[in-house]
């Protein structure tokens, strides 16, 4: 289903369900002693209201900061393996092209295999991890001789380490970044209680009065849907795409 119109269900869902509650509150409730309450409920409504708007914004901000960082990491990522093929040129034209071959197979398995992976939620095979342990075993195993091959292989291996920890990051966001079921809990019951709460006041008509909490629910039925497609950075409208490791086979050129 097509996210904005997925989104304006949410909206629109929010919206009938607390515009119903407000115009039964009000057409059928017990109007004596509801405007004495403004005063009372006011307060409680400030504070309930500040405290889930704390929260959600504290959500909302980690949420966007994560794709951010899940974009930065792919592309330090990518540019870890192509240094490692660059450093691995001054070793023999075997290891050379042997590092090569396999950064480029790498590269190809993440566009190919694990980026669809990702952003579908299922599980990976082990292509990405045993392709960067043959390029370990490529370089650890490739002679050097002179203090530039051996200062060169020890950067390859330095970048290689580099491409193991971005990567486990990388799969770490797309796995294991969904928001917790308590944080779900208080978004939920949190936006229950902040549209349920004007319902106390008193000295509005009935129409603006369902006006006001239908707004009011439709808003924070679109903040959590908002939540809840931000929790994969690499699905939904906002994901990120393979473009780092388009790039890093552009800067590896063809096999030769």
């Amino acid at each position: 289903m097509n996210t904005y119109f997925s989104g304006l269900l949410w909206v629109i869902a929010a919206a009938v369900s607390a515009g119903l509650i407000g115009y039964a509150v009000r057409r059928f409730g017990l109007d004596e002693g509801r405007p004495g309450n403004n005063d009372a409920a006011g307060q409680v409504f400030v504070i309930v209201s500040g405290m889930h708007a704390v929260v959600l914004a504290f959500v909302m901000v980690t949420l966007f900061d994560a794709v951010g960082v899940a974009r930065e990491g792919a592309y330090r990522e990518a540019q870890s393996l192509v240094a490692v093929s660059w450093a691995a040129e001054a070793l023999s034209d075997e290891t050379a092209q042997r590092v090569r071959t396999l950064s480029r197979a790498y590269a190809h398995t993440v566009i190919a295999q694990e980026w669809p992976g990702m952003r579908r939620d299922r599980g990976l095979s082990g292509n990405g991890w045993s392709q960067l342990d043959r390029i370990r075993e490529a370089v650890l195993v490739a002679p050097a001789s002179g203090e530039w091959q051996e200062g060169r292989k020890a950067a390859a291996m330095d970048r290689l380490r580099s491409v193991y920890q971005q990567r486990q990051d990388r799969l770490n966001m797309a796995f294991h970044r969904d928001v917790s079921t308590v944080v779900w809990f208080v978004l939920i019951l949190g936006s229950v209680l902040v549209v349920l709460l004007p319902n106390l006041f008193g000295g509005t008509r009935l129409m603006p009065h369902v006006m006001i909490v239908s707004t009011l629910a439709g808003t924070l039925a679109l903040l959590v849907f908002a939540v809840y497609h931000l929790q994969n950075p690499f699905a939904g409208d906002s994901r990120i795409d393979p473009a780092a490791f388009r790039w890093a086979l552009e800067r590896l050129g063809s096999d030769r």
